[in-house]
């Protein structure tokens, strides 16, 4: 009896040892893709000078005369803390060729002043705004930098939900971090996001890992993780990438043209539900209802009536209403489309010519300049010291810190320091004019490092700083 027993048991483990090495060998091993891949995905550090230079006294608007008062006579008081989310917005993104181009969310690096970009081997570059398309999300970027490593393309047509994916980001700042998950859905649409067919996935995605690259088992781009569902501002297991062929597409309009454009034929639509199907006596729930159409737009040159049923459009199948924009819009202005429209029982082919859908927020080119504000590559601005604050202190009054930009802005310098000195070459030179310290300045050499003594309050320390172009 005991033996009999002892040989269940024995069989019980041989199969749990079995079903775990199965379970093991069948999860998908991400090592080689995050080794293979890795390399090509990149921190980015958005920096806003105006919010910057912040509100040093709550309650004093800016324009308020009495704001320099306070700010002069105060000078150490500091102002935005480096932490707030406001002076810094940090994402992710991906190179896409060696020569330094790199795709990201157009809202990583919306209204910045500078933008700087993180290799995976911690290189830093400065980041020229190519081009933004705030209705797709997508930025296009560039460094100045040759043999980087790039990516490799994916086709999210193939994507089959329930396969595999991985992201590789930086979410709240934590570099190269890798989270997976499957592919929930496809062809999401997402409110007032009418262009983009929305890969879900149950890929971790917090603040931080926007702009970054959703990979598929083979090592390819297929998305650009782009948002997330949540109730509380963190993950909660609804994240959305934007198909890579999207992004693509709309890079290549702003690399070789600057602005996107995007067809129009000039009809409100709604949803197909059962009930209107049976009305309209259409064999299925499919389609796109016109229930409006623009006088003197394409669609009412073309025939197109209040309602038609769209089914399809340029060779392809309108299942949901919100099909049909992303695929009008998918075409250039001046393109020849066909159209198959049901109308009173039956179909038939129709031909439109696409006009062009207007944005009002349209896609911008951006080449911002980091220190327009400072006018120096250090990206600091100081001020003669306040007469009172001279006498308080003596000959180490020193220039006070005005404004912060560009690599001054990275430093832990604060608004209303102190800067007492300049030590170059092994040389200390004291401050004593702001017109001594811009002569200085300009002669500086790009990558050039240079330290300050600073004083806060009753602490003296030294802070490096490299100039930048």
């Amino acid at each position: 009896m005991i033996r009999s027993l002892r040989l269940v048991l024995l069989g019980v483990l041989v199969c749990v040892s079995t079903l775990s090495a199965w379970a093991v060998d069948s999860l998908p091993d991400f090592t080689a893709l995050v080794a293979r891949q890795g390399a090509a995905v990149v921190n980015i550090s958005a920096i806003s000078s105006a919010s910057q230079k912040g509100q040093a006294f709550p309650g004093l608007d800016e324009s308020d005369p009495m704001f320099d008062f306070f700010r002069r006579i105060i000078p150490r008081h500091r102002a935005v803390p480096k932490e707030d989310p406001d002076n810094e917005s940090l994402g992710s993104g991906f190179i896409i060729s060696s020569d330094g181009y790199i795709l990201t969310n157009a809202h990583v690096v919306e209204d910045a002043d500078e933008i700087l970009v993180r290799l995976a081997d911690k290189r830093e570059y400065r980041a020229q705004v190519v081009g933004a398309d705030s209705r797709s999300d997508v930025a296009l970027i560039r460094i100045e930098a040759k043999e980087l490593p790039r990516i490799i393309l994916g086709d999210p047509s193939k994507l089959k939900v329930g396969e595999w994916v991985l992201a590789i980001g930086s979410p709240f700042g934590f570099e190269q971090t890798v989270t997976a998950g499957i592919v929930s859905a496809k062809d999401r649409s997402l409110p007032d996001e009418n262009f983009v067919p929305f890969i879900q996935t149950d890929v971790a995605i917090n603040p931080g890992n926007s702009g970054g690259p959703l990979f598929n088992l083979r090592g390819e781009v297929v998305g650009i993780n782009s948002q997330i569902y949540s109730r509380t501002g963190g993950f909660m297991g609804l994240s959305f990438a934007i198909p890579i062929d999207v992004a693509m597409d709309v890079q290549q309009q702003l690399r070789t043209t600057g602005r996107i454009q995007r067809g129009r034929i000039g009809v409100a639509i709604q949803e197909v539900t059962v009930d209107l199907a049976a009305s309209f006596g259409l064999p299925r729930a499919a389609g796109a209802l016109v229930s409006a159409v623009e006088p003197n737009s394409p669609a009412a040159r073309a025939g197109i009536e209040r309602g038609d049923v769209i089914m399809r459009f340029d060779n392809r199948n309108v299942e949901r209403s919100s099909d049909l924009p992303r695929i009008v819009a998918s075409n250039r202005p001046g393109t020849n489309a066909r159209m198959m429209v049901y109308r009173g029982g039956a179909a038939q082919e129709m031909n439109v010519t696409l006009g062009e859908w207007r944005d009002p927020k349209p896609s911008r080119p951006r080449m911002t300049s980091a220190l327009a504000g400072t006018g120096n590559s250090l990206g600091l601005l100081l001020i003669q010291a306040p007469l009172t604050r001279g006498r308080d202190q003596g000959d180490a009054a020193g220039l006070i810190v005005d404004r912060l930009e560009g690599p001054a802005a990275r430093s832990s310098l604060q608004v209303g320091d102190a800067v007492l000195a300049v030590i170059l070459a092994g040389k200390q030179t004291k401050l004593t004019t702001v017109d001594s310290f811009e002569q200085l300045v300009r002669e500086l050499k790009e990558g050039q490092q240079l330290s300050l003594l600073v004083q806060r309050g009753e602490v003296s320390s030294y802070i490096s700083l490299r100039a930048g172009k």
